[in-house]
């Protein structure tokens, strides 16, 4: 795209070598290519659909109240990387936080080292070699810049790896290296990875190792075809069975100006149906005494800490949880505890929030087949809606036991209802329960 001098689109791709992968790790994996994720308990993950843009410069955030009267809802930033052409002066943890408010959803995007094989003219490169060891070391420093940014664990953060030559078998190799490093070392540190993809390079290259047992496997694509088709299916270059669950993201229009609320921004349009950000949003206590929060969604877990009536507190996202008053909601705290909804100025006091994500903890399902989701948990039940391909990510709210699956009688319900068994969703334990997943009410 043109706003970035030197390449032709943004595109990802990429993985990295087995011994590299597991050096990355600080405990074994449970086995590529669904690397598990190592959530902290202030975090979830949140999903964006519908329409976003993507923009060089983040706007003001007088731009994006102006933008509110666009169909997008969803806008990309470029948080860091060594390649990241355009200086921010407005993204800092304050607009972070005010765009939140305002009801964005937010892209973030790293523009890292790219391949030696690069279709323009970015500096700063990797080869088969080094692939690996910098997509470890831009994956820490992503991490960093997210969290001084306020970008919370659960957050998808998306390596933009530029259009390459593909042709060249040892720079396949090479982007292979790089995202699969990547993909751990966000992981590792609580966070999705997702990457930017054009639709000739880097997805066919994610495609091709979409089930190999060498490279850890990304959680979501964005790919880049402007042809103007808005769809999240049908892709020439990667079967729908692949990310399939909330995992993608189409770049559908480039280089072009638009005016909404009387504000002319240059972007590039963009389709989601994938996890993007997760930032905590501010509310007072609406009781008239003391908050208790607990270590859990219920009054049968014990407090952490008690909260003074008109207090501030950070939620970072709802879940299921005992019935309080007119509600069954809980929030979840940045430091990882409860609190009643009920007593807290989220726009409902009787159930979910639109403007809040549910907490989730996203695993990726690690069967070779598609896997049954279930109205219950346990074999018993019957089978709800269409099975989760392998690799799909299952976003996951709560915990219980049901029917033993290989080693586990535990059972996962998700943020839509449905159930799993967590034997086949890589997350950090296939016998047992996962922190700091809540059991289920």
């Amino acid at each position: 795209m043109s706003r970035w001098s030197g390449t032709v689109s943004r595109a990802a791709a990429g993985a990295v070598g087995a011994a590299l992968v597991v050096a990355a790790l600080s405990t074994p994996a449970e086995g590529y290519p669904a690397t598990p994720g190592n959530y902290p308990s202030g975090s979830s993950a949140t999903v964006a659909t519908g329409r976003g843009f993507d923009t060089c410069t983040a706007p003001s955030l007088a731009a994006l109240q102006a933008w509110r009267a666009s169909p997008f809802r969803t806008v990309n930033i470029y948080f860091g990387g060594v390649n990241r052409g355009c200086t921010q002066p407005n993204l800092t943890a304050a607009w972070v936080r005010g765009a939140t408010a305002a009801g964005w959803r937010l892209l973030p995007t790293y523009f890292g080292r790219q391949p030696f094989c690069l279709l323009g003219t970015k500096p700063h490169r990797y080869t088969s070699g080094t692939a690996g060891s910098y997509g470890i070391s831009d994956a820490q420093d992503a991490v960093a810049q997210a969290r001084a940014l306020g970008l919370l664990p659960g957050s998808a953060l998306y390596a933009d790896v530029e259009h390459f030559d593909r042709t060249n078998a040892d720079c396949v190799l090479a982007v292979r290296r790089y995202v699969s490093a990547w993909t751990v070392t966000v992981h590792q540190a609580g966070y999705l990875a997702g990457v930017y993809v054009h639709q000739d390079s880097g997805l066919p290259t994610l495609s091709g190792s979409y089930g190999s047992a060498s490279w850890a496997r990304p959680d979501a694509v964005w790919m880049a075809r402007w042809d103007g088709n808005s769809a999240l299916t049908g892709w020439p270059t990667a079967p729908n069975t692949q990310w399939a669950n909330h995992q993608r993201a189409k770049q559908y229009r480039g280089d072009h100006t638009e005016t909404h609320g009387g504000v002319t921004l240059n972007i590039d349009s963009d389709a989601l149906d994938a996890p993007v950000a997760t930032v905590a949003q501010t509310f007072r206590v609406t009781s008239a005494t003391a908050l208790n929060a607990r270590t859990g969604p219920s009054t049968a877990y014990p407090v952490a800490r008690s909260i003074a009536p008109g207090a501030s507190v950070a939620v970072v996202c709802q879940g299921h949880g005992q019935r309080v008053g007119s509600s069954g909601v809980w929030d979840r705290l940045t430091d990882g505890a409860w609190v009643a909804d009920y007593y807290v100025s989220t726009p409902s006091s009787t159930t979910f929030s639109s403007s809040l994500p549910k907490c989730t903890y996203p695993g990726q399902v690690t069967s070779t087949t598609p896997l049954t989701a279930r109205g219950g948990p346990g074999t018993n039940y019957a089978a709800a809606g269409a099975a989760l391909q392998p690799g799909a990510l299952a976003y996951v709210m709560c915990q219980s036991v049901g029917s033993l699956v290989g080693t586990s009688r535990v059972w996962n319900r998700m943020d839509d209802g449905r159930w799993v068994s967590d034997y086949f969703v890589g997350n950090q334990s296939s016998h047992t329960w996962s922190a700091p997943v809540p059991r289920c009410p």
